[in-house]
């Protein structure tokens, strides 16, 4: 398949995980890939950083925010500056990546955005109280984009994971005292989901296959939510 054939598409958080499957499945199906991370590909972003975010998020078609941080501690435990950078990863550096491709997608004709949330935006998780923060802002910026830039021909939607077997997943459990087991024992399906299934959400929320569907929220969490 060839989906994104003659398309230029950024994906953040492409080091590893979700992102580096997003970006690989970009490219198989024939997209120009900018893979940007703060470390780990070949184009270095700090999504924190406007000024670098403005010389990277141009000329793109796709873009999918995938780049994420998360903490382990309940609000009276976590510090403020914990909570600020958390904030300013997850909510602001999408923010600023959306702010500064949706102009040139409005000159290419128009563009697909994919944000990636988590299922902490939509239920609540113990000990994740600046992270499940943080996504519902992801969320709530995913639907106002939606709204505001339908004439512009640019679909924006988030896509909500649950518990993936990620090394940014398992870094999390170890600081958070917890195991893959237990993590593993609450999924109603009985496993963790990949970055690849997550990738195929993407891939479809960013092709014209999904050309009705804009400012949703697709969530795939192995049934977490729904128990």
């Amino acid at each position: 398949m060839t989906r994104f054939a003659n398309k230029r598409a950024l994906v953040t958080g492409a080091g590893s995980g979700i992102g580096a499957a997003v970006a690989r499945l970009l490219e198989a199906e024939g997209a120009d890939v900018v893979a940007a991370d703060i470390a780990g590909t070949d184009v270095r972003l700090d999504v924190r950083d406007e000024a670098a975010v403005a010389a990277v998020a141009r000329d793109i078609d796709v873009l999918v925010n995938v780049a994420g941080v998360g903490a382990t501690t309940n609000a009276p435990d976590t510090p403020l500056e914990v909570w600020e950078n958390v904030f300013a990863v997850n909510a602001r550096g999408t923010f600023l990546c959306c702010k500064h491709a949706i102009p040139a997608m409005i000159v290419r004709g128009g563009g697909a955005i994919v944000n990636v949330a988590s299922v902490a935006a939509v239920v609540g998780l113990r000990n994740r109280a600046a992270y499940c923060a943080s996504k519902g802002a992801v969320v709530a910026l995913t639907r106002a984009l939606a709204v505001d830039h339908v004439n512009d021909g640019i679909r924006v939607n988030a896509v909500c994971p649950g518990t993936v077997d990620t090394p940014w997943v398992r870094r999390l459990v170890e600081d958070a005292g917890e195991s893959l087991e237990e993590l593993t024992a609450r999924q109603p399906l009985g496993r963790l989901g990949t970055p690849e299934e997550i990738a195929e959400a993407v891939a479809y929320l960013a092709s014209d296959a999904a050309s009705f569907v804009t400012g949703s929220v697709f969530v795939i969490d192995g049934g977490l939510s729904a128990a």
